[in-house]
């Protein structure tokens, strides 16, 4: 009797001391709204300036935001449009055209096969001049998204200027789909191919039919590409998990301070796809949702892991409506894949003095276990079962790419050259490059090398420490060969530069399809996974984690690589 009065006074203080908590949290909130809402009155009152006060709250909104997360967000009325399409929906009303500003002007970039622009002949390369009269010139991106958009089966008038020439036509609107699968088909050697680019609505059934065509032509396997995929919905990452292992597995786990935000998520379906041998392709831009199908994959060794280390963002948001159709996007948890690994990479909890969030320290990363057995860590994202190293570009490709000189190059190599017999084939000759070069005499090539910013981070610590007298010399006579070395580039970077090159010509004639076609003859992630679907018994010891497969992603180990 006495331990029950004992545990019923125990609970009873501990409600007490979780009302009284409660009531000061309550407290503390209204009095800080109190005060917030007296200096924002004050301030556009008494201020010796006009204010613009919605956009001094946003301001005031954003900053307290960016205290957070990078993730967590206030979206006003005016962009909610443009949230659901980035995180929601695949489908808007418009033209099926994209553009770029280059030195100001306003191009079209590319255009959509068989929406309104393809179907009445806009080019790549084409100036956007007037939108339903109103000039372009001047406006900002949002203004020209929303000019161009507009419900299904409404005219646009467009003025564009094309090589000297102007040029008015009229569009009429369609509902434009963007799908989350972007590709998908055989690629040779009895492999199968899906490229998934997004987790937004109706992401999970366009993997299935995906899968399900595929499925028609017998693959060895199947190839599932998480590469530059930035993740969406928790809900669509499961049920592609699915369509792969069996019924009633834990896929993930959200854990937030709210008890309500802590939810498991198990496959609810028979899988489509039991048997299939999976490979997962991630690099260091699949994140979030991306991460919760592989990390997934990995930790029930239902699919091996090839590529790059992911981003590492473990953090799950969800949307609370706010007053005048506004909203907030809030981070609400984590998420832990079925292991109990958190692939979180920066803690955002402890900031440093800079304000910036650090990754978290390998002192702090835990091992856990796969169904299997096999060793994997938390933090810092889905470290891949076989790494392929990351093909980076070089400071010129990416001064030329940043200037638009492949951009321009492109439209008049299509303009030359009407017609190419095929995308997957496609590459320029030596000619062709020569040419390429030759056309960049009168263009500014100017970039600074990662070794001359080390080289002007040298000079600046020389000039603190006053040693630059001693060392000018020595400085002249880097940068000097340096900037020789420079005058080499074009030459000694040929091949990554054909490769960008290739990528914007094949897009003006077989659009976003050959694009992804011609860039599988480089793609040295998919000759792994082609690889290792020819070598069932490697795939079946990295699943079980024999020799050096055991270990997967800690700290300090060495990498397993395909022989």
């Amino acid at each position: 009797m006495k331990k029950l009065r004992f545990g019923l006074l125990a609970a009873a203080s501990g409600i007490a001391i979780l009302s009284f908590s409660f009531k000061e949290d309550l407290f503390l909130v209204s009095k800080n709204l109190d005060i917030f809402a007296t200096l924002y009155k004050e301030i556009n009152i008494n201020y010796v300036d006009e204010t613009n006060a919605p956009a001094l709250m946003k301001t005031g909104i954003d900053a307290m935001l960016d205290s957070l997360d990078p993730y967590t967000e206030y979206v006003p009325e005016s962009e909610i449009e443009d949230y659901k399409l980035k995180y929601v929906s695949t489908q808007y009303g418009g033209i099926g055209a994209s553009t770029v500003f280059i030195d100001g002007k306003l191009y079209v970039n590319e255009v959509s096969e068989g929406y309104p622009a393809f179907k009445s002949e806009v080019k790549p390369g084409d100036q956007l001049l007037k939108i339903n009269g109103i000039e372009v010139k001047g406006k900002e991106r949002a203004e020209i998204s929303q000019l161009l958009r507009g419900p299904k089966g409404t005219a646009v008038d467009l003025i564009f200027n094309r090589e000297g020439k102007e040029i008015a036509k009229k569009l009429i609107r369609e509902e434009i789909k963007q799908p989350n699968v972007s590709y998908s088909g055989m690629v040779g050697d009895g492999v199968g191919y899906i490229k998934l680019d997004k987790f937004l609505e109706n992401s999970g059934q366009e993997v299935k039919d995906a899968l399900v065509a595929i499925q028609k032509e017998n693959p060895k396997g199947i190839i599932l590409d998480l590469r530059n995929n930035g993740g969406g919905i928790l809900q669509e990452a499961v049920k592609i998990v699915n369509l792969f292992v069996d019924k009633d597995q834990l896929v993930v786990t959200q854990k937030g301070k709210n008890v309500e935000k802590t939810i498991a998520y198990k496959t609810l379906q028979a899988p489509y796809a039991a048997n299939l041998p999976v490979v997962v392709l991630v690099n260091g831009n699949s994140a979030s949702a991306s991460e919760i199908v592989a990390g997934s994959l990995q930790d029930l060794d239902r699919a091996v892991v090839i590529g790059q280390r992911s981003y590492g963002k473990g953090l799950v948001q969800q949307t609370f409506n706010l007053p005048y159709n506004s909203l907030v996007k809030v981070t609400v948890a984590k998420y832990y894949t079925p292991s109990g690994r958190c692939i979180q990479k920066l803690d955002y909890a402890h900031k440093n003095a800079d304000g910036r969030a650090t990754q978290f320290a390998d002192s702090t990363v835990t091992m856990y276990q796969t169904k299997a057995g096999r060793n994997v860590y938390s933090g810092n994202g889905v470290y891949p079962d076989v790494v392929v190293d990351a093909m980076r570009l070089s400071p010129i490709t990416i001064n030329m790419i940043n200037k638009s000189l492949f951009f321009n190059y492109a439209n008049q190599y299509k303009k030359n050259k009407p017609t190419l017999s095929s995308a997957k084939t496609f590459q320029i000759t030596d000619a062709e490059y020569a040419a390429f070069t030759n056309s960049l005499a009168d263009k500014d090539l100017t970039y600074q090398s990662r070794t001359e910013r080390l080289l002007s981070d040298l000079r600046a610590e020389a000039e603190r420490e006053n040693k630059s007298a001693e060392v000018k010399t020595d400085l002249e006579n880097l940068k000097y060969k340096l900037t020789s070395a420079k005058k080499t580039d074009l030459e000694h970077h040929k091949s990554e530069i054909k490769r960008v090159l290739e990528t914007q010509i094949v897009s003006r004639y077989f659009y976003e399809k050959g694009r992804i076609e011609q860039s599988f003859q480089y793609d040295k992630e998919l000759v792994a996974a082609k690889s290792l679907f020819n070598n069932q018994p490697q795939i079946l010891a990295i699943l079980k984690g024999d020799g050096n497969y055991k270990v997967i992603g800690k700290p300090g180990k060495a990498v397993a690589s395909i022989d």
